[in-house]
């Protein structure tokens, strides 16, 4: 018995990217993004689902897309990591597609050291990197993520 991958498939730009479904929450319409000072600068801000902040991520800069403004029919992916629970921000949500797993390409056959992609697979409509959310972020972001979130602890605010 082949063993199938789920993947949420969603566009940046032209090009298609997927997650494992296992690592999504929800999906989103876009909200009101806040400011999150002295956060990484892939890290836009932050917003309140249901009482809890969560980082909002511009993974455009990642894929070093050109950069663009948010529009209001973008939307926003609700994701969890070994670490925190994340919002990345995309154009659209396309699908999600089960394929079998040996059509993923493992990241490392295509360029040894490539940086946030998990693998690649091939589709009717072309390629779709498989997003690798546990290495988002570099240790000194994530360093500088975990200070900014910690410094917005409510008894914090109280006294400034």
């Amino acid at each position: 018995m082949k063993r199938l991958d789920k993947l949420l498939t969603f566009c940046l730009d032209d090009r298609k990217i997927a997650l494992y479904v296992s690592a999504v929450q929800r999906i989103i319409p876009m909200i009101e993004v806040s400011a999150l000072p002295k956060a990484p600068e892939i890290v836009v801000g932050i917003i309140n689902l249901q009482g809890t902040l969560i980082p909002v991520f511009d993974i455009r800069r990642r894929f070093r897309l050109p950069p663009r403004e948010v529009h209001l029919d973008d939307q926003m992916i609700i994701a969890t990591t070994a670490k925190r629970t994340v919002a990345l921000i995309v154009d659209s949500v396309d699908d999600v597609i089960e394929i079998p797993h040996e059509r993923i390409i493992a990241a490392e056959q295509i360029l040894p050291e490539l940086e946030y992609v998990e693998g690649v697979m091939k589709s009717e409509s072309g390629m779709i990197l498989i997003h690798d959310l546990e290495q988002f972020l570099s240790l000194p972001e994530e360093k500088a993520l975990g200070e900014a979130m910690e410094a917005l602890n409510p008894d914090e605010r109280k006294e400034g």
